[in-house]
């Protein structure tokens, strides 16, 4: 396995039935930095193995304005390998694993995958990992899982899934603790937290949603899916990186350097004191501006 790669700048992450033509044509429209082309949950059993066989064609057609492609596999064996025997091809960024158990689970399909990958001429370890974290029983294992394997690119707590299995409902109150955790396994691993404080399915509230979106990123959340095109702008606008914050970073950054070789540690700029943990924050930010499709 080869070192873990760069991590993606994703924003927002867009859900899209691969066996719903209509919503895979206009996929590439709708401005999302990824689109996930799901095999799990929003296909029915009986056509596990039409969406298998739709992948390829919907790859090609979702990825057309410069958007990656995450496919989300099913959670048992035997849906997950033949769902990895489909979904791994040239032009897949990443794989989405629902419901993941420990770290083993992790290693294991990572397994497959390579042999995968080498059987269709894939860069062996390129293909990425998005963990769901969606059971109680998988909350103890945290870091392990986000530091199990260097596939692993974002780990989420999955929050309807969650609160069902907790007996609560999908609110802030219930998954706060929870998303916290996964935001700081996140972290120390260096992979990106996926996740919101808001109501995932809502498109009905997009003020609502965008509250959601803001405290989310304040709590330092990197990147979120959504179900509906109505999400991808306000995910952009609230997980990306202005041009005017792009800015101030680098000004922030330019005002401390110059502290620094006058033998200073901290500095005053626009009527605040900045030192060195505010200097990373703005060098993060900066690491976090998109370059413009081409």
């Amino acid at each position: 396995m080869s070192a873990r790669l760069p991590l993606p700048t994703w924003r927002s992450l867009m859900f899209v039935p691969v066996t719903a033509e209509k919503f895979v044509a206009k996929a590439h429209t709708r401005g999302a930095d990824a689109i996930i082309l799901d095999l799990e949950d929003s296909i029915s059993p009986p056509e596990k193995e039409t969406a298998r066989r739709a992948l390829a064609a919907a790859r090609a057609t979702v990825s057309q304005a410069g958007a990656d492609v995450v496919v989300r596999i099913n959670r048992p064996l035997e849906l997950a390998v033949p769902d990895i025997a489909a979904a791994v091809m040239p032009g897949v960024s990443a794989l989405m694993i629902p419901k993941v158990m420990g770290p083993e689970h992790i290693r294991l399909l990572s397994e497959v995958v390579a042999a995968r990958e080498a059987q269709v001429g894939v860069p062996v370890g390129s293909t990425r990992f998005l963990a769901l974290v969606e059971t109680p029983d998988a909350l103890p294992h945290l870091h392990a899982i986000a530091t199990a394997d260097p596939r692993m690119a974002s780990l989420s707590i999955g929050s309807e899934d969650m609160s069902t299995e907790l007996g609560g409902m999908p609110t802030p109150d219930t998954l706060y603790v929870f998303a916290m955790l996964g935001v700081a396994a996140s972290r120390a691993a260096g992979i990106l937290p996926m996740g919101a404080m808001g109501k995932f399915a809502d498109f009905s509230d997009l003020v609502g949603y965008r509250k959601g979106l803001k405290r989310g990123r304040a709590l330092g959340f990197a990147c979120t899916s959504c179900i509906h095109p109505l999400h991808v702008p306000i995910i952009n606008e609230e997980y990306g990186v202005s041009d005017a914050d792009a800015d101030r970073a680098r000004r922030l950054i330019v005002a401390f350097e110059e502290a620094l070789a006058k033998g200073q540690g901290a500095a005053a700029f626009e009527g605040a004191m900045i030192d060195l943990p505010i200097v990373e924050r703005a060098r993060r930010l900066l690491m976090r501006v998109r370059k413009p499709t081409a």
